[in-house]
């Protein structure tokens, strides 16, 4: 029989250039408002563990950090075929801030891949100061699973539940647990 706590349906939509970023552990943090279908409520974190689901959907280089620019091309020459989703990495939830200054955003620029123009448009959006930081530890599957990309994927949410779960039994931390709790305790101790 299956152990269900290694299959893993929970996905989160993230830039494919920053899954990259997390992936290569340059970055842990991710900062999130929510999708507009989400606006009433809000972005919230209700999983420990999830997918990181790349997506191309209102990714804008303007707003991805300039360090990462040059990666823009490298993740969308591995872009899947129309209508899948490959899914390569699981997240474990290592933190979540709830931030309602913009001053401790500037202390862990180097945690997230945002330009701070896009920091501020999320801190800003819909005039309701704030946003969330999530820090996230990394881990690569065996092997890549290429799913079909349903029609209730789309459009700007967060979180899906993928129709089928994905085996995360085996998949291989990008950092090691020293590192990760390093930069932990940097964003712990710059958001409170």
């Amino acid at each position: 029989m299956e152990d269900a706590s290694l299959i893993e349906r929970t996905a989160l939509k993230e830039w494919a250039v920053l899954v990259d970023a997390m992936a290569r552990g340059e970055i842990i943090a991710m900062i999130r408002k929510g999708g507009i279908r989400e606006q009433r409520a809000g972005f919230a974190v209700r999983h420990d563990q999830f997918l990181l689901y790349p997506t191309f959907f209102h990714e804008k280089a303007n707003e991805v950090a300039p360090r990462f620019l040059s990666g823009l091309d490298q993740s969308h020459s591995r872009r899947p075929v129309e209508g899948t989703i490959r899914i390569d990495y699981v997240a474990r939830v290592l933190g979540v801030w709830e931030v309602t200054s913009l001053d401790p955003l500037r202390a862990i620029e180097g945690e997230h891949g945002l330009a701070w123009s896009a920091v501020e448009s999320r801190f800003n959006y819909k005039n309701r100061p704030g946003v969330q930081v999530v820090a996230v530890g990394v881990a690569r599957l065996p092997a890549p699973v290429v799913v079909p990309e349903t029609r209730r994927y789309l459009g700007c949410v967060s979180w899906v539940e993928l129709d089928q779960g994905i085996d995360v039994s085996n998949a291989a931390p990008v950092l090691d647990d020293a590192s990760l709790l390093m930069r932990v305790a940097v964003l712990r101790n710059a958001l409170g």
